[in-house]
C-alpha cells in the first residue's frame, strides 16, 4: 500500500525547489516601489499642515508663507510668551491674539513691528528701537539713508542743451541779484553762485551706488543675537531696522527676499537686510 502523505509531500517538495531558483532570483527592485510608497504615506500621514489653508509648512516654523498666517498658537506672535489657545489677549504683554492696527499704514499686524512700514506696535517693541536704533553705527546710517533720498529727488540731465539751459537759468539768477543789489546802492554787488544739485544719468546712478553699497556694508554689521526663539528674532531684527529706508530681508531658511522678517517662517535661522534703489525691480516675496 502506498503511504499518500508521503507521496504528496515529497511532489510538494519538489515543486518549491524547482520554483525556489526564479523566486531568489527575482530583482530586489520590484519591492523597491512599494517600500517607498509606504515610507512616503507614513511621511505625509506624520507632515506637518498650516491648520488655516493646509499648505505643508517645515517642522519648527511658526509662520505659514503660504497664507501669510502665524499659527503657532501657543506661543504670543508680539512677545514669545506661552499663552492658551483660547485666550484672546496674551497674559504675559496683553497684545490682542487678533491683532493690532499700525497707526502710521493701518496695517493689521500680528507681530509687535508692522510689517509694512516698521512701526513698533508695543511699548517693549519701542523700547528694543529706541535702545538699538542709537550708537554711531546707526548714525552712519542715517546719514548715508537721507543722502540716497535726496539723490532720488535729483532731476539727471537728458541732453547736452539740457545742461547749457541750466547754466544759462543760473547765470540769469546772479545778474538778477547783481542788478537788485546795485539799487540798494551795494557796490561791488556780491553773489554767492549756487551750485546745481543736477549731474549726468551716468553720474547719478554711480554715486547712488556708492551709497547703496556703504548701507549694505553698514547693514551687513547689525549684530543679530543666535539662539532666539522665532517670535524674539523678529522683533531684534526688526528693532535694527533704519527708518526711512527701502529694504528688503534676505532669509537664510529659503533665501527669499521679504519686505521684512515678519514674512519668514524661520527668522532665526537669520538673514540680511537689502537696500533697494527707488525704481527696483528686485523679487520680493509679499508678506501680505
Amino acid at each position: 500500500m502506498v503511504d499518500n502523505s508521503t507521496t504528496n509531500l515529497g511532489q510538494t517538495n519538489h515543486i518549491e525547489r524547482t520554483l525556489r531558483p526564479e523566486m531568489e532570483n527575482v530583482p530586489q527592485e520590484s519591492k523597491a516601489p512599494t517600500e517607498a510608497g509606504q515610507a512616503q504615506q507614513q511621511n505625509e500621514a506624520h507632515a506637518v499642515v498650516c491648520p488655516i489653508c493646509g499648505a505643508p509648512v517645515d517642522e519648527g516654523a511658526d509662520y505659514c508663507e503660504s497664507c501669510h498666517s502665524y499659527i503657532n498658537t501657543e506661543v504670543c506672535s508680539f512677545c514669545g510668551a506661552h499663552v492658551d489657545p483660547a485666550s484672546a489677549y496674551c497674559p504675559e504683554c496683553g497684545s490682542p491674539r487678533a491683532g493690532i492696527e499700525c497707526p502710521v499704514c493701518k496695517t493689521i499686524n500680528h507681530f509687535s513691528f508692522c510689517k509694512r512700514c516698521g512701526t513698533p506696535l508695543t511699548p517693549e517693541a519701542a523700547a528694543m528701537a529706541l535702545e538699538r536704533r542709537q550708537g554711531p553705527l546707526y548714525d552712519e546710517m542715517i546719514i548715508q539713508s537721507r543722502e540716497l533720498s535726496r539723490l532720488e529727488r535729483v532731476m539727471p540731465y537728458t541732453s547736452r542743451s539740457d545742461m547749457e539751459t541750466d547754466r544759462a537759468t543760473e547765470l540769469l539768477r546772479q545778474r538778477v541779484l547783481e542788478l537788485l543789489a546795485s539799487d540798494r546802492g551795494e557796490d561791488p554787488a556780491t553773489v554767492v553762485p549756487q551750485e546745481s544739485e543736477r549731474m549726468t544719468v551716468e553720474e547719478l546712478n554711480k554715486r547712488k551706488n556708492e551709497i547703496m553699497e556703504k548701507l549694505s556694508a553698514l547693514l551687513g554689521q547689525i549684530p543679530v543675537e543666535p539662539n532666539l526663539s522665532p517670535v524674539k528674532a523678529r522683533n531684534c531684527i526688526m528693532a535694527s531696522r533704519p527708518a526711512g529706508l527701502r529694504v528688503a530681508w534676505l532669509c537664510n531658511y529659503k533665501h527669499a527676499m521679504h519686505s521684512s522678517p515678519c514674512g519668514c517662517a524661520k527668522p532665526q535661522m537669520g538673514g540680511k537686510w537689502i537696500v533697494l534703489g527707488k525704481n527696483s525691480m528686485e523679487q520680493i516675496k509679499d508678506d501680505k
